[in-house]
């Protein structure tokens, strides 16, 4: 059983690579891919990380020797997986709102393609048709998930075709002669009750009846992992085994067999990941006790933009007294990681560890006020290796082109 990595080995990662820096465990990673597999070991099931959560390069050659496939939502994610040994066929593209040439691209690139807009399946069946295979995202007017922002299957959603426009998606099917061999649904992440995924699978039981070709159903993923103390994650086993019964039901019912596929991103690499500061100054006002890093919204944006929790530890005062701070960056913003959270005495120059921060951390970094990104640092066979380096002045200078 992997251990999660000690205070003493991040202390020298910070030591030895400074800091912001993020650090991934890779035995982390291998336990949550180990724990799908066997949740749905009873029934054949396709597991496609999400890489959009974190592409580093050597993150998806990782997932590759698990045994992963790959979900990826642009051309360049699908070019990173092909550069990082996944073969055409171990990759979904599920694009939004994207021009079709990029879907075309993704075409001559032999991936599989999941198309979720009316106008856009049609263009692509009237240009390639004649039984050639994709996969339909479904909108099934679920509303589910933690939070508003990250609910991608209600009624409002931008993501999928909607459930009631089936006749449209049939009339199209039918003209082009394109072959569905796949559908999916995805209704959001945050998603702790495994009956939503029960719902939202009898609504592609009702879709898959229409389409007598169809190899697979795509349920996303969405599966939740906990943040604070005491929570509660998705429960993967009691989800594979209902998911595995209602199946096995429809395919004797139906007389046919149909895979499983999920897109786990943030379930497989979140709680791998370390985001190390340094605590710059303390900061006392008549409210508060501000504790400012050497970090903002530029690197770790899910506590501004989803209101997101992610626990904080001091690690270079761990047996220090606790007090109540406010957890502040260096953007020139109102860039709050954390009000009135409880932490052992920090003191200037101490370094602070904000946990499960693998997924949408780095990920969704920025060069906001000019500030530059962290390196990031793979623990992979008892070694803390480097797998970028720390953004330098040059390196955001480089693309710019002075013409005054």
């Amino acid at each position: 059983m992997f251990q999660p990595l000690s205070n003493e080995l991040l202390m020298a990662a910070a030591d030895q690579f400074g800091t912001p820096l993020y650090v991934y465990h890779a035995e982390q990673i291998a336990h949550q891919f180990e724990q799908l597999q066997m949740a749905f070991k009873n029934h054949p099931t396709r597991f496609f990380y999400a890489c959009k959560a974190l592409t580093n390069i050597n993150i998806l050659r990782y997932m590759h020797t698990l045994g992963s496939n790959l979900d990826c939502v642009s051309i360049g994610e699908v070019k990173l997986g092909l550069h990082a040994g996944f073969e055409p066929n171990q990759i979904l593209f599920t694009p939004n709102c994207v021009d079709l040439s990029e879907i075309i691209e993704a075409q001559q690139l032999g991936v599989n393609i999941n198309i979720d807009n009316i106008s856009i399946l049609e263009q692509f069946g009237n240009k390639f048709g004649n039984g050639y295979p994709v996969c339909i995202r479904i909108n099934p007017h679920i509303e589910a998930g933690g939070n508003y922002k990250i609910s991608t299957g209600h009624i409002d959603s931008k993501f999928g075709i909607s459930i009631h426009q089936m006749r449209h998606i049939e009339r199209i099917v039918k003209t082009t002669k394109l072959h569905v061999k796949g559908l999916h649904m995805h209704t959001g992440s945050e998603i702790k009750d495994v009956d939503v995924f029960l719902q939202s699978l009898e609504v592609m039981f009702s879709a898959a009846k229409h389409f007598p070709e169809l190899d697979f159903i795509d349920l996303g993923s969405g599966f939740k992992v906990p943040y604070k103390d005491g929570d509660k994650g998705t429960d993967v086993a009691a989800l594979g085994e209902k998911l595995t019964q209602a199946v096995k039901e429809f395919e004797a019912d139906y007389n046919r067999s149909l895979e499983i596929w999920f897109e786990p991103g943030k379930y497989l690499v979140s709680e791998s990941g370390y985001f190390l500061v340094k605590a710059n100054v303390v900061k006392q006002t008549t409210a508060t006790v501000f504790v400012g890093v050497n970090s903002g919204f530029n690197h770790l944006i899910r506590p501004m933009f989803y209101d997101a929790y992610h626990r904080i530890s001091n690690i270079s005062n761990p047996q220090g007294a606790e007090r109540i701070y406010t957890v502040v960056g260096n953007i020139c913003e109102t860039d709050t990681f954390a009000w009135d959270r409880v932490l052992t005495e920090v003191r200037e120059g101490d370094i602070l560890v904000f946990h499960n921060a693998g997924a949408y951390g780095f990920e969704m970094s920025s060069n906001f006020n000019s500030r530059l990104k962290p390196a990031e640092v793979l623990y992979l066979n008892g070694k803390l290796h480097l797998i970028r380096t720390r953004e330098t002045q040059e390196d955001l200078m480089r693309n710019q082109i002075e013409v005054i």
